[in-house]
């Protein structure tokens, strides 16, 4: 008998019981204790955890005492539950946590050996065994394990399973690369449709900000500068020049001027006199003393080496692999991407022209003077730069400074410098899309809008001109006649031999027209044939008023051929009257009227709701071909056009026999339903004659293309869409008749004129 305990005698049964017991409650409370340890940061931040969890260790400690006299046997099951349980929550629960895991272990291990030690020897014993028992199975079924993966692996190195498993493995990794490939198209993607929002979330709609009055174009603009030209690359040593059938090595500048003429063998340009002789001079002077005293003539020179290695190099470009194309690509992206854009008032705007020229030999248009001369290579000493004056001036290539930085906020361009040709200024602009450019083109059509309330007037002032006792009146007069009805241009002042020989209005000379009082039925017809614009040939045959035929006799008497028409005006005197007039108003806003009068007008007549979406894309061009031809805007036929056109006329010849046989089968459908009247035969009829006219549809579509490609063949219409047409006219026309604007707009146009289709609706009028 123990004389601790109070109630008397006790077995040794009973005693291990209350022993057991007494443990378990131990190990809980001990349990909690370290449970309330961990938890005590999160705890403290959450009183109603805490109270909860006060409320819980109440009513354990209230069941620790109710139940210490009963129910031994049943607890001492529990406890060992208990504890198998929360020993499981806690590895589960800190298993990425090495330490507090070991250090748990340790303490779980020494609470084990206390209560086992408090167990009766039997006990312990029979424990022991599960344990030896368990460990045997344990180490049983590891080597188990490890004897399967030593036969796998002995078994995938036998010769039988090698080229199989090789199969799997190289179908595996075709599988990782298609994987690999599906990911990466699916990041392109996602880029792409990320740019594409970006920049439609990033458009400017400038033009909703208004105008400034006070002379500046920008507040802040910021660039790189232009990109040079890289530095020449000599030509390898097996590439030789002779001269009279004697190899001569050039020096390195004159090398260069050489390929310039060698890689242009082939063209007509070098067969011209002008060409040659422009060339050859200009290449003297780059020769040192010793080149020149021995390359005498042109014709004794033979760059017949250079050509070929140049053509060798053009067609190893063609040959190139796709890859190859695309790294080239991605560097010129590269370069665009770093020059090509500038931020102007806190927005990114696309450069149009950031390359500077490289150099080379002079073309010119026509039979320019200068053809053949030399374009020399453009240093960073000979560009000005136009930026902002709080942002970091552009930085100069490496060994190099610019000519001059200037911060000029009333000027629209980023560079500028002078080409020694013909000693133009050549500007770095902003692109056509740009804000610059945009209001640019929005007061232009808005000046030529103004003019429709004033030309009545102006147009009755020089026909009162044309009977005034003064002859520059009169001249003045007739200059603004044919301006204004034949839409030619202004014209300026050249000097002699220095360009080509293009004249406009106020240039005519006497050789340039010739009259006729009566051709065709005609009276006082006027027959024009000059050079214009770029070369382009003016011939007209245009009746005209007899007051403007008597002045015409009365400026050409007693004058040369090669005398002014126009002698005692220019262009700068046209303007000037036409600015009192309408302030803003110039000789050449007249073209832009009346060619968008034109197009207003010619819509409106041959243009009607019925009309298939082909036979209105029609209609439009046949507009703007009206114009093209006010404007004289020719073109040379294109080279491809004959081939394209016989491809039409095959298509056109095999839809015509489709269109045949599929009315042949309709008759035999319609046939064989009027004898069986079925279903069937029904919805073979029906189904005959959507064939029959989705070809016919087919076929009309195809004959207005090529009338519309023949009417089209010597016309540029373009030029006119961009330069001479209010865009708005061609929005306000599409919206009226539901015609897409991608039928009218390019991508170029629609980014240019931006503005116009933002703001226009379908009610607008020129």
């Amino acid at each position: 008998m123990n004389p601790e305990h109070t109630e008397g005698h006790v077995d040794a049964k009973t005693k291990r019981k209350r022993i057991s017991s007494e443990s378990r409650e131990d190990g809980r409370s001990n349990e909690r204790k370290k449970n309330r340890k961990m938890d005590r940061n999160k705890k403290e931040a959450d009183p109603v955890a805490v109270e909860r969890q006060a409320h819980v260790d109440n009513k354990d400690n209230n069941n620790l005492s109710s139940n210490q006299e009963g129910k031994q046997e049943v607890d001492w099951c529990r406890s060992q539950l208990t504890l198998k349980t929360l020993k499981a929550d806690k590895v589960k629960h800190h298993r990425s946590k090495t330490s507090r895991k070991e250090q748990q272990g340790k303490e779980d291990q020494e609470e084990q050996q206390r209560l086992f030690s408090e167990q009766p020897a039997n006990s312990l014993n029979s424990k022991s065994k599960r344990k030896s028992k368990d460990f045997k199975e344990k180490n049983k079924k590891e080597r188990r394990r490890s004897g399967n993966a030593r036969n796998q692996k002995e078994k995938d190195q036998s010769p039988k399973n090698k080229s199989t498993n090789e199969k799997k493995g190289k179908k595996e990794n075709s599988e990782k690369e298609k994987l690999k490939k599906k990911v990466k198209l699916e990041e392109r993607e996602d880029k792409r449709l990320k740019d594409k929002d970006i920049k439609e979330d990033s458009t400017w709609k400038w033009w909703e900000e208004g105008h400034t009055s006070d002379g500046r174009k920008w507040s802040s603009l910021e660039h790189r500068g232009p990109l040079i030209p890289p530095p020449y690359e000599p030509i390898p040593s097996n590439v030789n020049f002779y001269y009279n059938g004697e190899l001569v090595k050039l020096s390195l500048t004159a090398e260069e001027v050489a390929t310039f003429y060698a890689k242009m063998l082939d063209h007509e340009y070098t067969t011209k006199p002008v060409f040659q002789e422009n060339f050859f001079t200009d290449w003297r002077e780059e020769m040192t003393s010793d080149e020149r005293a021995l390359i005498r003539k042109l014709s004794k020179c033979d760059f017949t080496e250079i050509n070929k290695y140049f053509l060798l190099k053009a067609e190893e470009r063609k040959a190139l692999t796709k890859e190859q194309k695309k790294v080239l690509k991605e560097e010129a992206s590269q370069l665009t991407e770093e020059y090509g854009f500038c931020v102007l008032d806190g927005h990114r705007e696309k450069i149009g022209n950031f390359r500077v020229e490289p150099p080379g030999l002079f073309r010119g248009r026509g039979e320019h003077p200068k053809m053949g001369k030399l374009k020399k290579r453009i240093q960073p000493e000979d560009i000005t730069i136009n930026c902002s004056r709080d942002f970091k001036v552009p930085a100069a290539p490496e060994g190099h400074r610019w000519k001059k930085v200037q911060h000029d906020d009333t000027v629209t361009w980023l560079a500028s410098w002078v080409e020694n040709v013909q000693g133009n200024i050549k500007y770095v602009m902003l692109n056509p899309s740009s804000k610059l450019k945009g209001e640019k083109d929005w007061q232009k059509y808005e000046v030529a809008r103004r003019l429709k309330e004033k030309v009545e007037t102006i147009r009755r002032r020089y026909r009162e001109d044309w009977k005034d006792r003064e002859m520059k009146n009169r001249q003045r007069g007739v200059a603004l006649y044919f301006i204004d009805k034949l839409a030619l241009r202004a014209g300026n002042e050249k000097e002699e031999s220095e360009t080509a020989d293009t004249v406009g209005c106020c240039s005519l000379r006497v050789e340039h027209i010739r009259l006729v009082p009566l051709l065709d039925g005609l009276e006082n017809v006027v027959e024009f044939d000059f050079l214009g614009k770029d070369s382009i040939r003016y011939y007209n045959k245009v009746p005209v008023e007899a007051r403007v035929f008597k002045n015409l006799k009365l400026f050409m008497e007693n004058k040369d051929p090669g005398d002014d028409l126009f002698d005692r005006i220019n262009t700068g005197y046209l303007n000037k009257h036409l600015n009192q007039a309408m302030p803003g108003l110039t000789a050449k806003v007249f073209r832009t009227y009346n060619a968008s009068t034109t197009l207003q007008e010619q819509l409106s007549q041959i243009t009607s709701a019925d009309m298939s979406l082909e036979e209105k894309v029609l209609s439009y061009n046949r507009a703007n071909r009206a114009v093209a031809i006010l404007c004289n805007h020719q073109r040379a036929a294109p080279k491809t056009f004959e081939k394209s056109m016989q491809l039409l006329k095959d298509k056109m010849s095999q839809k015509e026999q489709q269109l045949e046989t599929a009315r042949k089968e309709l008759k035999t459908a319609q046939k064989e339903h009027k004898r069986e009247q079925s279903d069937r035969t029904r919805r073979l009829v029906e189904k005959k004659e959507a064939a029959v006219k989705r070809l016919e549809e087919q076929l009309k579509k195809l004959c207005l293309q090529m009338t519309d490609r023949e009417e089209n063949k010597v016309i540029a219409l373009g030029t006119s869409k961009l330069n001479y047409l209010d865009p708005r006219i061609s929005v306000a026309w599409c919206r009226k008749f539901n015609v897409p604007i991608e039928k009218i707009y390019n991508k170029t146009h629609r980014d240019k004129f931006a503005w116009a289709i933002d703001m226009t609706d379908d009610t607008f009028t020129f």
